[in-house]
């Protein structure tokens, strides 16, 4: 794949309306989330339920891409069709998720180095294979005590680095996840600042591995105040203080940035990504890249039941379609008491 069509994948991902599901939930992530539903995390069962997704009748109006896990883009539907080919079906793109998670970095007590650069050009060249067009890695960033150090975001802007250009080399899009997390007791004036120095060392190593911008995705938080914090910052607040932080970090060649929403509630990251499309207009799309804030209503309407898939599509397609509203800054909480 030329760096055109890199573009040309990258520019279909933020299409005007549209968002990507992330649906790559590790093996004991995804436990968690059915164990919350009292659902035993089988094989058969995460089938099951990633089909149900992928599946959902109209989702393709609000969703361009959806980010797989390995044993999902291994998968097929009760008809024997790949997963990847349901999606591509629907004119939805199939991406897969390439990290190995974010382990403990020696010597930084409390901060964090995502691994899986070993073996990853072999990796990306099978995933293409099986029909990924897009690819992700997470790097996690701490705000605590003395935390984080500048050598943690250098380390983990260098690692985006090398694995964007390894996608580029493999002819997939990569997106760049560099998540400052929601953890702690921290101001949102303090998470502006990490977000600030994460982004501007994560764009500097991309540059210096000669990573051409316009055939990438950013996914990153948004400028919040810490889950602990005593001062929650108010909608309007978030969306001031993150496009600030990105339009003195972002440059402006990046087609699009997907949020993700980082243990947001549903509505709370629908609110926050219509707060900032409703500023104005922004040098890139400013598009959702959401896991859990899609997913958490599905899950409690499906309950692991299959009498219960045609409603807990209907909820993933509200879900999205709320989303997609939220993309042209349209969005109003009436739509969920229309829901209701």
């Amino acid at each position: 794949m030329n760096i055109d069509e890199l573009k040309s994948v990258a520019k279909g991902l933020v299409s005007k309306g549209k968002g990507i599901l992330a649906a790559d939930e590790s093996s004991g992530t995804i436990k968690k989330r059915f164990d919350s539903i009292n659902v035993e995390s089988k094989e058969e069962n995460r089938r099951s339920y990633r089909e149900l997704l992928f599946t959902t009748p109209g989702a393709e109006e609000f969703i361009s891409g959806v980010i797989l896990f390995d044993e999902t883009i291994r998968q097929a539907t009760q008809d024997g069709t790949s997963l990847p080919k349901v999606l591509e079906q629907s004119g939805i793109i199939p991406g897969i998720k390439v990290d190995a998670g974010a382990k403990d970095l020696a010597g930084f007590p409390g901060e964090k180095i995502t691994e899986g650069l070993d073996g990853l050009r072999e990796r990306l060249a099978e995933y293409r294979n099986l029909g990924a067009r897009f690819a992700k890695w997470r790097a996690v960033i701490t705000i605590g005590a003395g935390s984080p150090s500048q050598f943690c975001i250098d380390a983990n802007s260098h690692a985006l680095a090398r694995y964007a250009a390894l996608c580029h080399e493999a002819g997939l899009v990569p997106i760049v996840e560099p998540e400052v997390l929601m953890d702690g007791d921290h101001t949102i004036e303090r998470c502006e600042e990490v977000t600030t120095a994460t982004l501007k060392s994560v764009f500097s190593e991309l540059k210096n591995h000669r990573v051409e911008l316009e055939g990438i995705l950013l996914k990153p938080n948004m400028v919040l105040s810490g889950k602990e914090c005593a001062v929650q910052a108010g909608v309007d607040a978030v969306a001031e203080a993150t496009i600030r932080c990105f339009r003195q970090t972002v440059p402006e060649e990046m087609p699009g940035i997907v949020f993700l929403s980082g243990g947001q509630s549903p509505q709370e990251a629908t609110e926050h990504l219509n707060a900032m499309n409703a500023l104005g207009s922004h040098p890139w799309e400013l598009s959702f890249s959401y896991g859990r804030a899609l997913q958490e209503p599905v899950l409690k309407a499906w309950m692991g039941q299959s009498a219960n898939v045609t409603k807990a599509q209907e909820t993933f397609y509200h879900r999205a379609k709320c989303n997609g509203a939220a993309r042209h800054g349209n969005y109003s909480p009436t739509m969920e008491k229309i829901a209701a």
